[in-house]
């Protein structure tokens, strides 16, 4: 005997909120990002025309799919569609690809760099990431446990430092395979326009 299952029974929305872990990495972006001011963001959004996302829900979704290693807006759009925390994350909204690559180098051009170094920033501190990527010195950071080691102010600003080149770095890469990716999409339709005249 098998457990029955019917793919096309009458389903209400599920809960998202279920499907999550309670201790899942999702809630830690989700709950950084919460942290953050809002008037970073009303920069990026002015107002006027038709209602936007909600700058906070994009970025909470761009961030999380950075940490995840998926950084091409069309992968970030699919996973938005297709998988559950990022799903959670966007409040089962569905922004396409341009959206995503909009907000992402346009609206926030600016500004998400320094959210992103703020979620890092306040990951590391939290201990839900380690920033050895980032920092490769070694330095040792004060603790109740070893009161009497302590960091120089230099030490700490130039690891700051570092840590926004990474990220500028990132950044970098990031928007160069987007254009890439954007190419490469052009040339895939103009192909198979050429093709579908002949």
């Amino acid at each position: 005997m098998y457990i029955q299952y019917t793919m096309d029974q009458l389903c209400l929305p599920m809960d998202l909120e279920e499907d999550i872990p309670e201790h899942h990495f999702v809630r830690v972006v989700n709950a950084a990002v919460n942290r953050l001011d809002d008037a970073i963001f009303d920069t990026a959004c002015p107002g006027g025309g038709r209602d936007s996302y909600h700058p906070k829900m994009l970025t909470k979704v761009i961030i999380y799919a950075y940490t995840q290693r998926i950084y091409s807006s069309r992968q970030i759009a699919k996973a938005v569609r297709e998988n559950i925390p990022f799903m959670w994350l966007a409040g089962r909204h569905r922004p396409d690809f341009r959206t995503l690559n909009r907000f992402r180098s346009q609206r926030m051009k600016d500004v998400l760099e320094t959210v992103f170094s703020a979620v890092l920033q306040f990951l590391a501190d939290e201990k839900y990431v380690s920033l050895e990527h980032y920092f490769v010195d070694g330095t040792k950071i004060e603790a109740n446990a070893n009161r009497y080691t302590f960091v120089w102010g230099k030490a700490v600003s130039k690891h700051k430092a570092k840590l926004q080149e990474n990220v500028h770095a990132l950044f970098a890469d990031i928007e160069a395979a987007e254009h890439q990716e954007e190419r490469s999409s052009r040339e895939r339709t103009s192909r198979n326009s050429a093709n579908l005249v002949r």
